[in-house]
């Protein structure tokens, strides 16, 4: 049987939407672990599980399409997969950072950033470099997009090298 690619775009969509909302929720938890410190340990919990949830919908996909797929297909999906969660989510970021953060939370979390580059003895360049970038809402929200994508790159690996590999059927004499 040979392997489907077809509804890869498809699948991937359907999936990051899904993915997405999870995101949504996730990140709820964050925003509330301002107020409330005990929610930024759900939040740590749902961000451990993204890439089990994701394995899981990789092996849906899988059977979606056939019951086959190699190293490269199930990649792509994930990686596609965290695309289009990155995008539901980023509307959220955008929300927050735009209208329920405070007026000076990036400004204080970049200070922060700065205090705690210095007490490691970062490169003062670098330091520098950061005093001058001017984070802004949409700013913030493309890099969530690209942190989002750049880790569906990274962990979209080892979910397709557990998707792909023989399963080994015992079988009873």
């Amino acid at each position: 049987m040979k392997e489907n690619k077809d509804l890869l775009l498809k699948g991937a969509m359907s999936y990051g939407l899904i993915m997405g909302i999870f995101w949504v929720i996730k990140y709820i938890f964050l925003i509330l672990s301002y107020s409330y410190s005990a929610f930024i340990f759900i939040h740590q919990v749902l961000s451990f599980a993204v890439p089990f949830i994701a394995y899981r919908m990789t092996m849906h996909y899988k059977r979606a399409i056939g019951g086959k797929i190699r190293f490269f297909h199930a990649w792509q999906f994930g990686v596609l997969l965290y695309f289009f969660a990155a995008l539901i989510v980023s509307v959220e970021h955008y929300i927050f950072y735009q209208f329920i953060a405070p007026p000076d939370f990036l400004a204080n979390a970049m200070e922060l950033a700065i205090v705690a580059l210095k007490e490691t003895q970062i490169d003062s360049e670098v330091i520098n470099a950061i005093r001058q970038t001017n984070f802004t809402p949409i700013r913030m929200t493309i890099q969530g997009i690209f942190n989002n994508i750049f880790y569906g790159v990274i962990l979209s690996v080892p979910v397709a090298i557990l998707v792909c590999r023989k399963q080994t059927t015992i079988t009873a004499k």
